[in-house]
């Protein structure tokens, strides 16, 4: 008897609903916001792929654009700049939000606009940058360090 036999059929299809579709969720949110959106959308539909023919088809064209995207993101020393700096910056805001749990002065509209403090959302943003930053190396070595783009 192999691992997926043991596992009763519903709650195979239900956990692959979820988390397919938290991670496609997920990951066009984090196109928006800091973190790395297109390789959520990724992961969402190859999850979705074990159960739908049309999530199968998408993955690809959505993998090669999220290489390419990675690829593009490294090409110069400058978007390397931009992009290390960007998840330094959300790292640095995360410990900043960590520290700072009151609104600040410089806030223009009510406080109760104001988003949580706190180290739940400053942890959020530090495992973003962090994310981000692993990302980038990920993607030097793959892209540029290797003086290919292969895939």
């Amino acid at each position: 008897m192999n691992r997926t036999e043991r596992i009763p059929a519903w709650l195979r299809r239900t956990g692959i609903e979820v988390a397919g579709w938290s991670l496609v969720v997920l990951g066009v949110a984090a196109l928006v916001l800091p973190g790395p959106g297109l390789l959520m959308v990724v992961a969402g539909l190859a999850v979705l792929s074990l159960r739908y023919a049309w999530a199968h088809r998408w993955l690809h064209p959505v993998k090669e654009r999220a290489f390419r995207a990675a690829a593009q993101g490294v090409q110069t020393t400058p978007r390397i700049f931009v992009a290390v700096s960007g998840g330094l910056a959300v790292m640095a805001a995360g410990v900043i939000w960590g520290l700072w749990r009151q609104v600040p002065h410089w806030w223009p509209l009510g406080d109760s606009w104001w988003l949580p403090g706190g180290w739940v959302t400053g942890g959020t943003l530090i495992a973003s940058g962090v994310l981000g930053l692993a990302l980038i190396v990920y993607s030097y070595v793959r892209f540029r360090h290797s003086g290919s783009s292969r895939k």
